[in-house]
């Protein structure tokens, strides 16, 4: 009877912790970035030379796949809006535009609750090569209304840091 009990506790036991293991795994893959994003000026730190930074994000989650419409005020004050098709499982992506290649590459946390999306640009403007390099780290509240991104940048003019709040459209 005592071999038949501790049976049923060692098999109790290992299905506790397969559930653990299992539900946590499926809870990781849960955070959805999809929405419509936009920046909350008063909430957001800014640091120096981030008065082009995007002020909308639509945001296409759907399996492995992670779309990002960014749109943002250009020099002259007109909007404009480029759009990258990345991957979450961190393989890099490259998108090509009139001057610019960029490659960038996402991961999510171990806890599957952030994302952090690794990119590397390079510019040719008048002849002139130059690399721009940045990480964004991307999470959500617990309700899914507000996404904070941490950003950190290196251009040839210098390290750039911000923390970027988006109200959920």
């Amino acid at each position: 009877m005592q071999r038949n009990q501790k049976r049923n506790y060692s098999r109790q036991g290992l299905l506790v912790v397969f559930l653990i293991f299992f539900g946590s795994f499926i809870m990781a893959q849960d955070t959805d970035f999809s929405g419509e994003w936009i920046l909350n000026e008063s909430e957001s730190e800014m640091g120096e030379g981030m008065f082009r930074m995007t002020k909308a994000i639509k945001v296409v989650q759907s399996g492995n796949d992670l779309e990002l419409a960014r749109t943002r005020t250009g020099r002259n004050g007109e909007e404009r809006t480029s759009t990258e098709n990345l991957t979450l499982d961190g393989e890099p992506a490259v998108t090509k535009s009139e001057n610019r290649s960029t490659e960038s590459a996402v991961a999510w946390s171990e806890d599957g609750k952030s994302i952090t999306i690794s990119s590397t640009s390079t510019f040719d403007r008048q002849g002139e090569t130059f690399e721009m390099t940045s990480t964004e780290v991307w999470s959500l509240d617990k309700k899914g209304k507000i996404l904070t991104i941490n950003y950190s940048g290196s251009t040839p003019r210098g390290e750039r840091k911000a923390t970027l709040v988006y109200d959920k459209k």
